[in-house]
């Protein structure tokens, strides 16, 4: 069983990751895993917190020559900034616990809500945690997942579809080309033109101490049909993405395929008619279901949308109240994003490619990496083999 856990605070010594369940013989680079962690810290929106951090990974167990070793990994991040905040930050008893205490609760936080929660007077127990800082961990958990699947021919790729009042439809490209086209692109939009007035939309944002969110859009080609399943709510595939899209700081909501827009049309327009020929066997002209359909992959590439609301830490706070008098207060500031699109399309690639990975590793089996190619070459034969009458 694939699983991880992360650990850290957004302004502690580190974050750490555990993976448990890789096989082992899976070729890992280091490289491979910095390139996610570099592309989340950029984006045209980003704050101070991007100048001061440059995440790299140390694989700290787990590891050996440049193959997985079957046996947990133990992952970390240094956060550089902690120099700063050592004192404020320590575990000891003589922790600096009066300098930097957050006590007026942004709206669209989990400040308010956890303190009350777990008891804490104040919030920077909260916050510490609570912060994005913690997806650069499950970027790096994501990385390993995505490097096993490329092994296995399947790509993974995002965009960025809108920001604030801008929007796009998806560019429909292999996910390879898609990477090309989005990879000289302050803001991972494969449309210049858009790109342009997004960028325009935060300044403006910038300019008048507001925020932005917007959306993304995640594509994974090379997937054979059958992967999830239907006998059971909790195998279902697109329960299971839309959970974890849903699981990343501020994504408030997700689409697979026509998404939203397919409650507004007829069932002629909607599902993508099936057609078969002895060279492509069962195929379809259309994708409105995303590549999903009764909660398996059908052999259609997958899309998925994500929508993000603007960060809650405003440059001209919001009305709150102080925690321990209720008195009106202004909402307390961090230093922080004007728009965080591009990091959280990293972040939702991660989690899309960490969620394939466990499905594809449920269904092999296998304790070895040539096991798990094996089988998985074998699952593709078979299933194409039924694809073709």
């Amino acid at each position: 069983m694939l699983r991880f856990l992360t650990a850290g605070e957004s302004h502690g010594p580190a974050l750490l990751v555990i993976v448990e369940g890789l096989p082992a013989g899976l070729p890992l680079a280091t490289d491979y895993i910095n390139r996610f962690l570099t592309r989340r810290q950029h984006g045209f929106g980003r704050g101070g917190r991007m100048n001061i951090e440059q995440d790299t990974i140390t694989i700290l167990a787990g590891v050996r020559g440049g193959r997985t070793l079957g046996s947990p990994l133990a992952l970390q991040i240094a956060n550089r900034d902690h120099s700063n905040w050592a004192a404020i930050m320590s575990p000891a008893p003589d922790a600096d616990l009066d300098s930097r205490r957050v006590t007026a609760p942004r709206p669209g936080h989990a400040d308010l809500a956890g303190a009350l929660k777990y008891g804490h007077s104040d919030l920077r127990n909260v916050l510490e945690r609570a912060s994005a800082r913690e997806t650069a961990a499950r970027v790096a958990a994501g990385a390993l997942a995505a490097a096993l699947l490329e092994e296995l021919g399947i790509q993974i790729a995002g965009q960025v579809t809108g920001i604030g009042p801008v929007s796009i439809s998806p560019l429909l490209l292999p996910p390879p080309e898609l990477r090309r086209k989005v990879q000289t692109s302050a803001l991972f939009c494969a449309d210049p033109g858009a790109e342009k007035a997004m960028i325009q939309a935060i300044e403006q944002a910038r300019e008048q101490g507001d925020t932005l969110g917007g959306t993304f859009a995640i594509t994974v080609s090379g997937l054979p049909p059958g992967l999830g399943s239907y006998v059971h709510y909790d195998r279902r595939l697109d329960g299971i993405l839309a959970a974890a899209l849903m699981s990343i700081p501020a994504i408030k909501g997700v689409e697979i395929g026509a998404g939203f827009n397919a409650a507004r049309l007829p069932g002629s327009q909607v599902h993508d008619e099936i057609f078969y020929t002895p060279e492509r066997g069962f195929y379809r002209r259309t994708n409105h279901a995303g590549g999903l359909e009764g909660g398996m992959t059908n052999g259609e590439p997958l899309l998925l949308q994500a929508a993000m609301k603007p960060i809650p830490t405003l440059m001209r706070p919001l009305r709150s109240v102080e925690f321990s008098t209720g008195e009106p207060v202004a909402a307390s500031r961090e230093r922080s994003d004007v728009c965080a699109v591009p990091a959280a399309c990293v972040v939702g690639e991660a989690a899309v490619a960490w969620e394939i990975a466990r499905v594809v590793l449920e269904q092999t089996g296998g304790d070895t990496w040539e096991e798990i190619t094996a089988r998985f070459a074998g699952y593709r034969r078979r299933t194409g083999e039924r694809n073709q009458l």
